[in-house]
């Protein structure tokens, strides 16, 4: 393994708290498929952990309620063969989840008003392609 995976700024995710499962991967596979185990389940216990903030904490229980089942996150990969590879991706894609759970909210937007000439501009070439597609009906041909 390679070490802490970082959440954001220092705060990373212990690796005492991570709950690793191995099962086989499902889909093709040759001589080795039927004895290796190599899809992993990687649980993180959000609601009991310490290691986050406490309004980060918050903040990821609540954007992530859909996922949690009674406070525990669960990641799974089985996209490589091997699995070393797939406790990777499944650390890294749960740090990432974290990451982006925890991130403050946007600024609100501050509504700008449209500048008078750019409003008079479009009203005048609207007109002007008003004029245009008048100027092509058949009254005035008969």
């Amino acid at each position: 393994m390679s070490g802490p995976y970082l959440i954001r700024g220092s705060v990373s995710l212990p690796e005492a708290e991570l709950n690793w499962r191995f099962s086989r991967s499902s889909g093709p596979g040759g001589q080795h498929v039927n004895t290796s185990d190599s899809q992993v389940e990687l649980r993180f216990d959000l609601a009991r952990t310490e290691a986050l903030p406490p309004v980060w904490k918050e903040r990821a229980l609540e954007r992530l309620a859909g996922r949690l089942v009674d406070g525990v996150i669960v990641v799974r990969s089985s996209e490589h063969r091997s699995q070393w590879r797939n406790r990777e991706t499944a650390a890294v894609r749960l740090a990432a989840l974290l990451a982006e759970a925890t991130a403050p909210p946007p600024k609100p937007r501050r509504p700008t008003r449209i500048p008078r000439g750019i409003n008079e501009r479009r009203l005048r070439e609207k007109k002007q392609r008003a004029d245009t597609k008048r100027g092509r009906s058949g009254r005035d041909w008969g």
